[in-house]
């Protein structure tokens, strides 16, 4: 029997019961209702609000789907003051995130032969699957405790990147209290994948404008029907990985010396305040820096892809960042006058017009929130308006899948996938490598959108449909 209970329009409610210290709540449409079978991850955002601290409620997003230790798709706030930190409920790949390149190029002025030469540019320049390494490794070797304290304010001083790309990124590209001592030797070795996008859902897209909302606010963020954009999604990879690992097994050591009761290992935590919590949230800063410049220089990497194909500067094309925004991060913020650590998993802060903490140059409209779908589905660009703050100011971060890896490459077939990707051209594997990241696997992008914009948390901006994907071969979460 379900443990979701009808609380308001697409919102179910988890009541309080056993060792649950809050409700837990999660928001789902009539469609994604009728087919939700997501009773694992329903337990735990149960065991989520078990944990010393919580505050009520624990929040399942519309694409939550199980995970380790907090489901993907999960958003848990604590007291900052007397709560804990989980590694479990932040995620392995810390700060996998996506970020939006705006372009002045009209979409259907790029032939599929001009489309895959920009493809095979921009592999040149940036490793794609799991454990690929840097091709500027001498230069992370060199750097690499600057990137993880400094993070993209410092890549740029070295020439990766525009100045104004700082107005766009969360936590301008740098989260502070990053501290490289508080990462092991293990995460360290693995630092050397920065610029690499890896496996899994990771992917560079270039895709159209295929719809515009709001007609302002797309204004605002300089995108336009028809245009050409390129979406880049990846995270702090092998280096986010290791750290999660570490301080997975470190706090469930930790709490059972602390004697906290603790549901699971997957939601292994430590108060805040001990020293392993502080640990934890150094080495969390580090990764979260990684990821961003990861981002960063395979931005740069783009921009100079696109020069090599089509001549001239790469301003030339524009190739302006719109946003970059987190998924996997504990973040303490305001929330109704009290001080939370808020942690993300699988879930994007979306904060509404007016806002403080809103970059400046979107202070009036609320920073964009960019929700990718799967490798043949669209992706949008959202806003959110005052409801949110119910969500702890968060919304989803995909479409979330439907399958597991193992599962999608049993039951869908080959001449499937093929039929769904229709003309999308997708570089560089066999089809029979990317079952796993069909868009069969994945829930319905447009009812997952629906959900919050059906209730008025959030409202959307525009539709990008893909044209040209890049995806690196080999699982990753």
């Amino acid at each position: 029997m379900s443990l979701l209970e009808w609380e308001s329009a697409n919102c179910y409610r988890i009541r309080r019961r056993g060792k649950m210290r809050v409700d837990a709540v999660v928001y789902l449409n009539n469609a994604l209702k009728r087919s939700f079978g997501e009773e694992e991850a329903l337990q735990q955002l149960a065991d989520a609000a078990a944990l010393p601290g919580v505050v009520e409620p624990v929040v399942g997003m519309p694409d939550i789907h199980t995970g380790f230790g907090l489901p993907i798709g999960g958003v848990m706030a604590v007291d900052a003051a007397g709560g804990v930190v989980s590694a479990g409920a932040v995620g392995m790949d810390i700060n996998c995130g996506v970020r939006l390149l705006r372009t002045n190029l009209e979409a259907g002025s790029l032939d599929k032969p001009l489309l895959r030469k920009l493809l095979h540019a921009i592999v040149e320049r940036v490793p794609t699957g799991v454990g690929k390494k840097s091709r500027q490794a001498a230069l992370v070797r060199k750097n690499l405790p600057r990137y993880l304290v400094e993070g993209v304010p410092f890549l740029i001083e070295q020439g990766f990147g525009r100045p104004e790309d700082l107005e766009c990124i969360e936590e301008g590209g740098a989260m502070r209290g990053a501290d490289p001592a508080a990462v092991s030797p293990e995460a360290v070795e693995r630092g050397a994948q920065l610029s690499t996008i890896g496996g899994g859902n990771h992917f560079i897209e270039l895709g159209r404008v295929d719809r515009v909302f709001d007609a302002a606010a797309a204004a605002k963020l300089g995108l336009a029907e028809g245009q050409l954009t390129v979406l880049i999604h990846t995270g702090s990879r092998g280096f986010g990985h290791q750290i999660c690992t570490d301080f997975s097994a470190l706090m469930w050591k930790a709490a059972a010396r602390l004697k906290l009761d603790i549901p699971t290992k997957g939601l292994a935590a430590v108060p805040i305040s001990s020293a392993e919590g502080q640990r934890y949230l150094a080495a969390m800063a580090c990764a979260v820096n990684f990821a961003f410049c990861n981002r960063q220089w395979i931005t740069h990497d783009v921009r100079q892809a696109f020069s090599a194909v089509l001549g001239g500067d790469d301003r030339s094309y524009d190739l302006g960042l719109v946003y970059d925004v987190a998924h996997n991060i504990a973040k303490f913020e305001e929330v109704g006058g009290k001080r939370l650590l808020i942690h993300r998993k699988g879930a994007t802060r979306a904060l509404p017009p007016g806002h403080p903490n809103n970059p400046p140059l979107y202070r009036d409209l609320g920073h964009p929130a960019l929700i990718p779908g799967s490798m043949g589905t669209a992706s949008y660009v959202i806003v959110a308006g005052p409801k949110v703050e119910q969500t702890f100011y968060s919304v989803n971060h995909g479409a979330g899948r439907v399958l597991s890896r193992g599962a999608a490459k049993r039951e869908i077939e080959v001449e499937e996938l093929k039929e769904s990707l229709g003309e999308i051209l997708v570089l560089g594997r066999n089809y029979r490598e990317y079952l796993d990241e069909a868009p069969q696997a994945y829930k319905d992008i447009e009812a997952v959108i629906d959900t919050f914009t059906e209730i008025g948390f959030t409202r959307r901006v525009a539709r990008l449909q893909p044209l040209a994907v890049i995806k690196g071969q080999g699982k990753e979460s």
